[in-house]
């Protein structure tokens, strides 16, 4: 869709809703069409095609004839939209509401649903004024997707696209490939969840992201019909937890002194000694994958010895991770531009969509910078400026100046004066819909939000607004974000409200030892159920950031916290903070693993021919490297530095050489 093509629509959307009567197709032709529509049959098809695509974006385009004439005769035959036709009820909310929309909005920060949330937040701001509300202290909620599989699945289910990918059989350990009917995606016992009907077996199924080895292929020219009001949480309900077993770990002398915590027997009642250097200790789990994960990071450091299962999943990682390090390495290659986060090449739908949004947000918010204006919907002041440029434009056809939309941007303040009816936003879509109730549902988990009501009374506001897209976030299901240990997030809580300092007792895991540390709690913030604390530390002389389920004794110094220092940036928070000394390491992404640029703020990237991503990320840590490779089982390997690639190579090959590969 060229530019041309956004201004033509908008032209369109705007005649159609300001006429009372209908226009006929010849007086279109003459003012919104002028010379694009070719002869009369060229003409026809264009305009059916946009008619569709305002269908497409919720405007009931309706047919008028007079009494006794057939719709077939274009002559006779007027259109128009009705005033109503797909707009945003009017939802008013409370500065207590807007502060569970505002939490809820940004759960999704780094998934694809990010963007929608955004979008159904502007639309709530255009139709409802944002009050200042401040935020709870150190309450930043955020979801962690599992990965490119996540998007994929999200984008084919609300399109009612069937999807195939290979996944590893848990009745058989092979990997097999499923066609399947995506119906709902949700979170439950820490793992994703897909729910469909698996046209292989001919009956519904579940699957978990943690098993698919291959990336989402969406078959985008087949359809299907989901089961009507169906609800994931509901059917996720019913899984019965997986059962808790134990495995046998041999584990090197005085290393991975997390893993040891959680052992629960040591070598005493084992007929087999480990080899000498080792201690065996039993483990328990519930996934075998997510443990095959954790131990395949460990590389020599750790054997996985029993069951069968286990092993055969550690291996089948080291495996893929060197034989994804001995393949042929691409030429290294980046675009000037800095990266901007995880975003799809815009197209022209994206632009009129962004225009819709942008007349009654502006109308709603007069004078915003346009700088101001431009984060707000994540584009460029060079894009913003193309858009407005655009609108300024477009208005009534054949009309006069006044019929034009009327924006001013004078010493870089935007102004509106003209509307023409476009004053109210448009529906939410069906990803808007699921992203804030799903986000809202998923703040049932923290009880200081949960109590006093707004919780409730925004989530039906926004079901009664969102009405038959609302009905679809059934199909979505956030994690619990409740913290297992409530007693240590309420203190550093208190710490952070209070400006007070806390004396720490810390497992680093990278460095496999224990600390103790005097930290200065800014804010909390938490990726699903796993929540961190970003803290001034004194011994590193840095801001840094802590896991709640690492901390093995914390209580308050009687110091006061140091009041010049603030959390680093915003919101929000980054498990990652760069410094200057950092090592900028270039990897290679298969397509599966494309979200770890996210994930690690990667500075720079390159698309692949098969999918993939080069990526720039800097770490300030690279002796764990080998580890990061071999726990994403062959979708990550080192490029450059040359000397971190070899040694990532030699320590995964050793790490294979244990169990006989």
């Amino acid at each position: 869709m060229p530019a041309s093509r956004t201004e033509r629509l908008l032209n369109l959307l705007i005649a159609l809703l300001n006429t009372k009567y209908g226009l006929r197709r010849s007086e279109l032709r003459e003012t919104v069409y002028r010379d694009v529509s070719g002869n009369d049959v060229s003409f026809g098809r264009m305009f059916e095609r946009d008619k569709a695509d305002l269908r497409h974006f919720g405007f009931d385009v309706e047919t008028v004839t007079d009494l006794g004439w057939s719709e077939d005769d274009p002559a006779t035959t007027r259109y128009r939209i009705g005033k109503e036709s797909n707009r945003l009820p009017e939802v008013e909310l409370s500065p207590g509401e807007w502060t569970v929309i505002l939490l809820a909005s940004q759960l999704w920060e780094r998934a694809a649903l990010g963007t929608a949330a955004a979008n159904a937040l502007r639309k709530l701001q255009a139709s409802s004024r944002l009050t200042d509300v401040e935020l709870p202290v150190g309450v930043q909620p955020r979801i962690k997707p599992a990965g490119r599989a996540f998007d994929d699945l999200v984008a084919a289910m609300h399109a009612q696209h069937p999807v195939s990918f290979s996944y590893l059989a848990g009745s058989t350990g092979k990997d097999e490939q499923r066609t399947v009917e995506p119906w709902g995606l949700g979170s439950r016992f820490g793992q994703w969840y897909l729910a469909g009907y698996d046209r292989i077996r001919q009956a519904p199924r579940y699957f978990r992201l943690s098993r698919f080895t291959s990336a989402v292929t969406v078959l985008a020219k087949e359809n299907y019909a989901p089961p009507r009001e169906f609800n994931i949480r509901a059917e996720l309900d019913r899984l019965p937890e997986l059962p808790l077993l134990t495995a046998q770990v041999d584990v090197r002398a005085g290393r991975l002194l997390g893993l040891r915590r959680r052992a629960v027997a040591g070598t005493e009642g084992h007929s087999d000694k480990p080899d000498a250097g080792y201690d065996r200790l039993d483990v328990q789990y519930r996934d075998v994958e997510v443990l095959a994960e954790e131990l395949a990071s460990y590389g020599p450091d750790a054997m996985a010895v029993a069951p069968g299962e286990l092993v055969a999943a550690v291996t089948r990682r080291l495996r893929a991770a060197a034989d994804f390090c001995a393949a042929p390495v691409p030429a290294i290659t980046f675009n000037d531009q800095p990266r901007a986060g995880n975003v799809r090449k815009r197209t022209s739908e994206d632009q009129l969509k962004r225009m819709l949004q942008l007349v009654p947000f502006l109308v709603h918010n007069q004078g915003l910078h346009i700088k101001d204006v431009a984060e707000r919907f994540g584009v460029s002041r060079e894009e913003l400026e193309e858009d407005l440029q655009i609108l300024i434009c477009s208005g009534l056809p054949e009309g006069y100046p006044d019929d034009l939309l009327d924006i001013q941007w004078e010493d870089d303040h935007v102004y509106i004066t003209q509307d023409l009816d476009l004053k109210r936003p448009v529906r939410f879509t069906v990803e808007e819909a699921c992203a804030l109730l799903t986000g809202l549902e998923t703040l049932n988990g923290l009880p200081e939000l949960a109590e006093g009501g707004a919780l409730e009374s925004v989530t039906l506001k926004l079901m009664a607004a969102a009405g038959e897209e609302g009905l679809r976030a059934g199909s979505l299901a956030g994690p619990a974000v409740g913290p297992a240990d409530r007693a240590t997030l309420d203190l550093v809580r208190q710490a952070v409200a209070s400006r007070s300092q806390l004396h720490l007792v810390y497992l680093s895991p990278q460095g496999d030892r224990v600390s103790e540390r005097e930290v200065d709690p800014l804010r909390l913030y938490s990726l699903d159920n796993t929540w961190y604390f970003e803290a001034y530390c004194h011994s590193a002389q840095g801001l840094r950031n802590f896991r709640l389920d690492r901390v093995q004794e914390l209580q308050p110094n009687g110091n006061p916290a140091s009041a010049a220092l603030a959390p680093n940036e915003g919101f929000p928070a980054k498990l990652f903070t760069p410094n200057d000394d950092d090592t900028t390491v270039t990897v290679q992404l298969t397509r599966q693993g494309t979200g770890l640029a996210d994930d690690y703020y990667a500075e720079r990237t390159s698309e692949l021919p098969d999918g993939g991503l080069l990526a720039e990320i800097r770490f300030g840590n690279t002796a764990w490297l080998p580890m990061f490779v071999a726990q994403h089982g062959g979708a990550v390997r080192i490029l450059e530095p040359r000397e971190l690639a070899d040694q990532s190579r030699a320590w995964i090959e050793a790490s294979l050489a244990s169990y006989g590969g």
